[in-house]
């Protein structure tokens, strides 16, 4: 049955204080009603009735004509509606087709291992890293399982084969001699995050976050180590920890994603080169938020990084990840992990946004974002939420999960997915109840354009001995023309009845009418696309930390608008 709902007719999607902000932009007019419509799922539907006076007016006029000038009054308003119609979609394609801006490249000398994957460039890994002899046995089982795999074609992508042997698996500026500060860094590479916004330097360093900046393998620097030292935190580079912390690193690294868990996994744990560790003791809340900035820069190579986050008792910690890399007309690789472990009474919120490059108008070139990333909520009453804005990417294949093992243990993820022109994302999550009064909550935005493909894929699942759980999941589609696609996947399973799910999927579309209207009320086609896509999407971006979310706005509008992110 549908649901009746005093609603302006062009603002379906657009939340109640954006309602009221292009409500205000001019008077309204006295013709224009709020009027009545229907709701139904999956779809929207579009009344626009006029108000009682100017019915009236209307019936007057059209009795005072003619036959033949009503035919041509008739005619002419057919011609300004097509025309209408046409330049409102030329104004909305101008919008989504602006520049990236952070396709730039940074030419600096590099040293790389020749292309392709056996176990000499594995060990070579190794060696360069300088690492414990377990970790040489670590990568090299990686790898030998890896070999037994084959590539998972379940998504709903279409992607061109992978050459994993025509891939760089390891890249790095070019040094003589280990860094002992971010005051020896060469000056190009600095002044490559400056230009993301990722200032490194002491003076310009951004204020309260903690950065850990990855420039293709390898891990320049990371700001406030000391400050964060001494509150008992660690933060540093992977490969820092494994020589410094080496019986935590141990302790956690492949328990929540097994070297054997998939097929990307099984590559990354063989190869990965660095990517952020960090440690936050018992009874801790990290003074600061902390953050990694992922960069791309040499053309053939891959990108394999590892993050390990590790909150002990009754701690909590913001993570924030970022990524950019330049415009090149190949495919390249990234294939990272993602390990997060709560203990009891923990929190943890990992925040993303993601700007990998998603290739030209026409599907050329292309970040492959194939990713893996999970976290285990092992204590009772512990937490981790996933926060995750992705715009990039030419692929997105990604699922960050919750496995809520402690009782009363709580699992959220919030999405926002925009894909434009010819990009790919399967991407959801997954929540796996397995102790008793368990929570979770999916919140997941998609947004196509273009020609591009947007699932959401999610997993509901409660086992073995999981009771008393709840389970609320919404996932919202947009779509912005007429050539893109937008599916939705769940998944539920329940292993009694004294479980609850919720499920609930809406798809709609930002419509000439919407679109007529916010600009009748003094808004730019620019503004106004904008206004629909943040009011839709505010849901997700409430939950990111304070320091990003208007950063993820801004992302949105280079993305829609062309202004600077």
């Amino acid at each position: 049955m549908a649901e009746l709902a005093f609603v302006n007719p062009a603002l379906r999607g657009v939340n109640q204080a954006t309602r009221a902000q292009a409500s205000s932009a001019l008077p309204v007019q006295g013709e224009a009603q709020w009027q009545p419509c229907a709701l139904a799922t999956g779809s929207v539907f579009v009344a626009g009735v006029l108000g009682a006076t100017a019915a009236a007016r209307s019936r007057r006029r059209i009795r005072s004509v003619r036959d033949g000038i009503k035919v041509q009054a008739v005619d002419v308003k057919q011609k300004e509606a097509v025309a209408l119609r046409d330049g409102q979609n030329a104004e909305l394609g101008e919008v989504l087709d602006q520049e990236y801006t952070a396709g730039f490249y940074t030419d600096i000398e590099s040293e790389s291992l020749p292309k392709g994957l056996n176990e000499d460039i594995v060990r070579k890994i190794w060696e360069i890293k300088e690492e414990p002899d377990w970790m040489l046995e670590y990568r090299l089982n990686a790898f030998r399982k890896w070999q037994q795999m084959r590539m998972p074609e379940w998504a709903h992508l279409e992607m061109e084969e992978i050459d994993f042997q025509d891939i760089v698996y390891y890249s790095r500026p070019k040094s003589r001699k280990k860094k002992q500060s971010l005051d020896e860094v060469d000056p190009e590479l600095l002044n490559t995050f400056e230009k993301l916004g990722i200032p490194l330097t002491e003076q310009k360093r951004l204020a309260n976050v903690a950065v850990d900046a990855v420039f293709d393998s390898e891990s320049i620097g990371t700001t406030f180590q000391k400050e964060l030292e001494e509150a008992g935190v660690i933060f540093c580079s992977i490969n820092e920890a494994i020589k410094e912390h080496p019986e935590l690193v141990k302790k956690y690294l492949g328990s929540v994603v097994p070297t054997a868990d998939n097929y990307f996994a099984a590559l990354n744990s063989a190869v990965f080169s660095d990517g952020s560790f960090c440690y936050i003791p018992k009874g801790t809340t990290c003074p600061m938020e902390i953050s990694t900035y992922f960069r791309i820069n040499n053309k053939e190579s891959g990108q394999f990084e590892r993050t390990l986050l590790i909150a002990d008792e009754d701690s909590y910690v913001s993570y924030l990840e970022g990524c950019t890399a330049p415009m090149f007309d190949s495919k390249q690789l990234h294939a990272a992990v993602v390990e997060l472990h709560a203990a009891k009474g923990a929190e943890i919120k990992y925040s993303t946004v993601q700007n990998w490059y998603a290739g030209d108008k026409d599907g050329k070139g292309g970040i492959l974002n194939l990713v893996t990333k999970r976290g285990v909520c092992e204590g009772d009453k512990s937490k981790i939420s996933w926060t995750q804005v992705e715009t990039g990417s030419a692929v997105t294949w990604k699922y960050p999960s919750c496995v809520l093992k402690g009782n009363g243990s709580i699992g959220e993820f919030y999405s926002v997915a925009l894909t434009n022109n010819y990009q790919q994302a399967d991407t959801g999550t997954k929540m796996v109840h397995l102790g008793k009064n368990t929570r979770s909550k999916i919140i997941s935005k998609g947004i196509s354009a273009g020609h591009s493909k947007n699932a959401y894929r999610g997993l509901v699942a409660f086992r073995g001995n999981a009771s008393a759980g709840r389970n609320f999941s919404q996932c919202d589609s947009l779509l912005i023309g007429n050539k893109g696609e937008a599916s939705t996947f769940p998944y539920i399973e329940a292993a009694d009845g004294n479980n609850q799910v919720e499920h609930e999927a809406t798809t709609s579309r930002v419509s000439e009418e919407q679109l007529l209207y916010l600009t009748s009320r003094g808004l730019a086609p620019e503004e106004a696309v904008s206004l629909v896509i943040n009011g839709f999407c505010q849901d997700v971006f409430d939950q990111l930390p304070m320091e990003f979310a208007s950063e993820a706005q801004k992302l949105l509008s280079l993305k829609l608008e062309g202004t600077v992110g």
